[in-house]
């Protein structure tokens, strides 16, 4: 077998290690709860919208913003602008997981109209009967998940 020569040695360099670098980088991205195929967070959603109609709004999917690798999408430009200008006011907590299940230890998809602000923070939640269980002790709740969220946030990068 021949001696691999500089260049071959080089290439073989790029191709095991330029993967496991992009791989990394979008480890340390952060956790967002997307769509597999078009990363779109929040089933498509306004982040913004959440505070500012107290409601949910479907995006358009010409107005986006990527932050933390996931594609966000926007009402306005006004609530794009927004969310650029300080992303992690809007974004939904807990990667935008249902924060009951993040409080139990586990991680689940959410309903886009199963929300609540609290303290000026979003939560998404599974449904609509879920988000009623989770208010029952939504401080307690917080609590919890927020405990919880280090584990399941390193375990999902």
């Amino acid at each position: 077998m021949p001696a691999l020569t500089y260049n071959r040695l080089f290439l073989l360099a790029l191709i095991v290690v330029v993967p496991l670098i992009a791989l990394i980088g979008s480890a340390s991205a952060g956790v967002i709860n997307a769509s597999t195929f078009s990363k779109v967070a929040i089933e498509g959603t306004d982040p913004v919208a959440y505070f500012t109609e107290s409601r949910a709004v479907e995006g358009k999917s010409n107005l986006i913003a990527e932050w933390n690798g996931a594609v966000w999408r926007f009402v306005s430009e006004e609530n794009r602008k927004k969310f650029e200008s300080d992303p992690a006011r809007y974004a939904p907590q807990y990667g935008g997981y249902c924060a009951w299940a993040v409080s139990k230890g586990y991680t689940a998809s959410i309903d886009p109209n199963a929300w609540s602000i609290v303290d000026g923070k979003l939560y998404l939640n599974y449904s609509k009967n879920v988000r009623k269980d989770w208010q029952v002790d939504a401080a307690g709740n917080i609590a919890k998940a927020d405990a919880n969220w280090p584990k399941l946030k390193a375990d999902l990068e």
